[in-house]
């Protein structure tokens, strides 16, 4: 998940001069972790790189809830008290889309509670303030998060921040129920007509740091029709890796054309006069999911009091 648009003054230390002459692509055994499965277990076979972002490990001290994860279905856990999410985005709050370098985001803005999400496991509303997506070199990987170890092409992650706890999105990202992000798998099929105004714009943001004026579009239109999700406890998936994140990972997958998908590979990496380097592979591996639950709207998934009675016996067992 990309949080750099309103930290901007920490950019240098944020994301190191990847793009640069002097990178070596890593041996394959650096690959991000994704196990073999029908529709990506080429991913295995093939020499892919590491992000340069990714090419050395970035210790998070302490760090516990690390994101994004693989997420195992009957592993996680069927919650019937979580309600459905209710997002309320206001068309007008959408402002401008630019390019970091890493990816491409649309930012909002979020003086007000025009556009926020409340519901499910968040305990008040929190504002919008950007979007965006991550997406692989072909159809074949892309997304951060995985599901039974099935990887999507791309990501869509809706960054929202707690107006309530706290006063801004910088200190949000900073401190504990900071985030809650909506992400949505993107899946190869037909073609997705709301995305198209999105779209059309982006070769104008083809070059790091250029950002061109996005008027008038309301997010929502990219969330699948389906209300079943996931939610866990987790972080940033990009420097300084906080561990802010209330996840809520919807089922569905939404579903987009290869056309569509490879505009947003044709974007650049690298600023105006630079090596072109296309964004592409712009995920981080998975991580751990250690002491965490997965929690679920939707069965299959072991009920909530099966799963206290199996932590409850596990307790006792190590007790004797």
């Amino acid at each position: 998940m990309v949080i750099l648009g309103s930290l901007r003054s920490m950019l240098p230390t944020l994301i190191p001069k990847w793009a640069s002459s002097s990178f070596r692509p890593l041996p394959l055994r650096w690959a991000p972790a994704r196990m073999c499965n029908i529709s990506a277990c080429s991913y295995k076979l093939r020499n892919v790189d590491l992000h340069p972002l990714w090419r050395t490990t970035i210790d998070v001290p302490g760090g516990s809830r690390q994101s994004p994860i693989d997420i195992r279905v009957l592993d996680s856990v069927f919650h019937p008290q979580l309600t459905p999410i209710r997002t309320q985005y206001d068309p007008n709050t959408c402002l401008h889309i630019w390019n970091n370098g890493y990816s491409f985001f649309v930012e909002f803005d979020d003086s007000t509670d025009k556009s926020v999400v409340s519901g499910g496991p968040l305990e008040n509303p929190y504002r919008l303030k950007q979007f965006h997506f991550h997406w692989g070199v072909n159809n074949d990987w892309g997304s951060e998060h995985t599901v039974d170890s099935k990887v999507f092409p791309a990501e869509l992650h809706l960054v929202h921040w707690n107006c309530s706890k706290y006063r801004t999105f910088e200190e949000a990202i900073m401190e504990s129920n900071g985030l809650a992000v909506i992400g949505v798998f993107l899946k190869l099929g037909k073609h997705h007509e709301k995305l198209q105004k999105l779209v059309d714009i982006l070769p104008s943001v083809r070059y790091k740091d250029s950002l061109t004026e996005f008027n008038y579009f309301d997010p929502s239109c990219l969330l699948p029709s389906c209300n079943d999700y996931w939610t866990y406890s987790g972080s940033l998936t990009t420097p300084p890796l906080t561990e802010s994140v209330t996840w809520i990972m919807m089922k569905k997958p939404i579903e987009v054309d290869h056309s569509q998908l490879a505009v947003f590979r044709s974007l650049l990496y690298t600023a105006v006069g630079e090596e072109e380097k296309n964004m592409v592979d712009n995920f981080r591996p998975l991580q751990p999911l250690m002491n965490r639950t997965v929690l679920s709207t939707f069965q299959p998934a072991l009920r909530l009091s099966h799963a206290k009675k199996s932590e409850e016996h596990t307790h006792r067992q190590k007790a004797g």
